[in-house]
This record gives C-alpha cells, structure tokens and sequence, in this order.
C-alpha cells in the first residue's frame, strides 16, 4: 500500500438522539445521504452487520470494507484497498465519535472532519423534518 500511516480521533456534540445516530451510521440507505464523496455497491442490505463485506468508491479509489463489529452504540470496520486500517464509530444521546487508523494516500483526518460535520448537518436537518 502507497501512503503514509495516519490517526485520528474526532468527537462532536450532535443534536440528536443515540438511535437517530445508530441509524444514520449503520443503515446504508441513510449513509449514501450523508457521508461525503463516497459511492456504495448497488445493493446493500438494510443495516450493516458483523461480517458484512462491501466496497464503496471514492472517485477512482476503491476501499474494501469489513464489518467487524456492529451493535447498537458501536461500528468498527476493517478497511483495505485505497486506504489500509481500520475506522471505529462510537456515540450515545448526542455526541459520536470516530477513530480512524491506516496507511493512505487520502488526507484522512480531512476526510474523517468533513464526514462528521456531513452527518451533523444531516441529522440536524433531518431533525427539523421530523
């Protein structure tokens, strides 16, 4: 793998409840609105699980993933391809935290900031449509 090894941790306040957050984070239908520049496979299933492989798209760079962990206040994946790590996600009654560790040539603390204020701004808008 080309790249330089990269970490970052991120936690944000979020207006929002843990479930809405669950949702948002573990149901691919509600990821593809939110999480920026990434593309996901033509069918997913309803809520990502322990287990799971699928690959999203960020422009020419494939990540492969694998859900290694899934529960109700936790998602880690296993990551390979465009970037080489791993990305755990962890929140409660409004906040979420994120840690991301691998070997990339993609800015990843950029990338990392830019998807948690996408998934705030997401849910603070779907809060006032609810």
């Amino acid at each position: 793998m080309l790249g330089n090894f990269q970490k970052s941790q991120l936690r944000i306040e979020i207006a929002a409840s843990a479930s809405a957050i669950h949702n948002s984070l573990l149901h691919p239908d509600q990821l593809d609105k939110w999480l920026v520049g990434q593309s996901f496979a033509p069918v997913m299933p309803e809520e990502l699980h322990t287990g799971l492989q699928f690959t999203t798209r960020t422009g020419p760079i494939q990540i492969h993933h694998q859900v290694d962990v899934a529960r109700p206040n936790c998602l880690r994946l296993l990551l390979s391809g465009g970037i080489d790590g791993f990305h755990e996600w962890y929140w409660g009654e409004g906040w979420v935290q994120s840690r991301l560790e691998g070997i990339s040539i993609l800015p990843l603390n950029l990338c990392q900031t830019l998807s948690l204020l996408s998934l705030r701004q997401f849910l603070a808008e779907k809060g006032t449509r609810d």
